[in-house]
């Protein structure tokens, strides 16, 4: 049974305390009365530098992700629905000329984020940046927020959102145990960010988050579909359901006192033993952007390591496609479910690293497939890589993302190469703006990559988003 906390301060702003059966001396401790008031109290300015630091690198590349995700078929099929259904608003759909409303711009720019697999991953949390930077830049935007009130609402949202998850056994735990994806979880950390960029006092965060979960679900079925389509638009869902559930709470509308610890409530229904324990303790000190990890390839987490460590053995031994005969891969038995053998080419570690191999690696605008697929040389050597679970790594990292590659040459030699954590893995070598610059100087040609990076390494002290967001404006044609 959880004691005795001491209560945080609400914001300024926040003029309706959150009375709970606590603060009564009725009843237990009110899960989601703790987490508003906490989050209702957060600034930027409490936070340590280097969280700071790692919220301006993730909010940069998230929306590049969303801009990026515009040449993709979700992100265009997602802004095709989203701008009509919006209506006429005041917030962007990246990388288009599109204006809607928060919640479907949202929508858009979170569906687009994850439309290539380029998005940011996490060591608990999956994919928490294409809901939550895109939820709190939507709400930021509709409310003309600083910079300094963006960075803050998303290291809060990651800190919910990713302790949620952690609370209802982790990424691979919800998926196991529940059968549901775990980012669906991230709804209420988006809740709760763009509850905190509209300043709403405790009472408002805990009718969001009730109202937030009549919005959001996601089964884990959804990675048997084909084309990448519902996987990316179930994180803009989650960024629209959390911006929807705050706007709502603003104008008024109720919900559960305390959705989360309440009997039949969310940690009821999904939370592990510990779930309280494990969401409440340490509150701002347990910096979940601290465990973001940036992609440089459009595929899959998973897929990382095993591309990398391919074209370590390939650089350094100057192999040719036509001398291997065999490509055995070995990697965590969590990791290897998420993509062997995946319908969805970018999370599918046969089609990803047989494409590796025959071009000598991956760029962010060249997708391989579908004109890969008719390639004989791709047939081949796809044809020739053996995925197994690695007991070695099973042991060391079970849910970690590390492989191993090794090369059977026609000439009856072994190569071998093993990586840990893949570049962008929090991890392992820190990553830092010229690492971004690169990523996203290619990819993005019409954006001022170095304007980009500029302002976001200064986003903290912007007096209106509009600044950052509208870099990723489309150039102005002369008539």
């Amino acid at each position: 049974m959880l004691t005795d906390r001491t209560r945080v301060t609400a914001s300024a702003g926040a003029t309706d305390r959150f009375e709970t059966n606590e603060t009564r001396g009725t009843g237990p401790v009110n899960i989601t009365g703790i987490i508003a008031e906490y989050a209702a109290s957060t600034s930027v300015d409490a936070l340590p530098a280097d969280v700071r630091e790692r919220g301006r690198l993730i909010i940069m590349d998230e929306l590049a992700c969303a801009a990026f995700g515009q040449t993709r078929t979700p992100g265009k099929l997602a802004t095709g629905y989203a701008v009509p259904m919006g209506g006429a608003g005041t917030c962007r759909v990246l990388g288009t000329e599109h204006r809607t409303t928060a919640p479907y711009a949202a929508l858009a720019n979170g569906t687009a984020g994850h439309a290539d697999e380029v998005d940011g991953a996490h060591v608990v949390g999956g994919h928490p940046g294409a809901t939550i930077v895109h939820a709190v830049a939507a709400i930021a935007e509709h409310r003309r927020a600083t910079g300094d009130a963006l960075l803050n609402a998303v290291v809060l949202g990651y800190e919910i959102g990713n302790r949620l998850i952690r609370a209802c056994g982790g990424v691979f735990g919800v998926k196991s145990r529940l059968h549901l994806h775990a980012d669906f979880l991230h709804t209420i950390g988006a809740t709760v960010a763009a509850c905190r960029v509209l300043d709403l006092g405790p009472k408002a965060y805990a009718d969001a988050m009730a109202l937030a979960t009549f919005q959001a679900n996601g089964l884990v079925a959804l990675f048997q579909e084909r084309r990448h389509i519902s996987k990316s638009f179930c994180n803009g869902q989650y960024a629209f359901a959390g911006v929807s559930a705050a706007l709502m709470a603003n104008a008024g509308l109720e919900g559960c006192e305390d959705v989360l610890g309440a009997e039949n409530g969310l940690l009821a229904a999904w939370g592990l033993d510990d779930a309280a324990s494990s969401l409440i303790d340490g509150l701002g000190h347990d910096h979940a952007v601290m465990g973001a990890n940036f992609k440089f390839i459009n595929a899959g987490y998973p897929i990382h390591a095993a591309v990398e460590a391919a074209m370590t053995v390939l650089h350094d031994h100057r192999i040719q496609p036509a001398e291997i005969d065999a490509v055995e891969v070995g990697m965590p038995t969590h990791a290897l479910r998420v993509v062997d053998n995946r319908a969805m080419h970018n999370i599918c570690l046969q089609d990803m690293l047989g494409a590796a191999i025959v071009q000598g690696g991956h760029r962010l605008r060249e997708s391989p497939f579908p004109l890969l697929l008719s390639d004989p040389a791709f047939q081949a050597m796809r044809g020739r890589i053996d995925l197994r679970p690695d007991p070695e790594l099973d042991a060391e990292q079970p849910n970690g993302r590390g492989a191993r590659v090794t090369f059977v040459m026609r000439d009856g030699s072994r190569l071998s190469e093993r990586v840990n954590q893949p570049k962008g893995h929090s991890t392992g070598d820190p990553i830092g703006w010229d690492d971004l610059r690169d990523k996203w100087a290619d990819a993005l040609p019409t954006v001022d990559i170095d304007r980009l990076v500029r302002i976001s390494q200064a986003v903290d002290e912007l007096d209106d988003v509009e600044e950052l967001l509208q870099i990723f404006d489309p150039p102005r044609h002369a008539a």
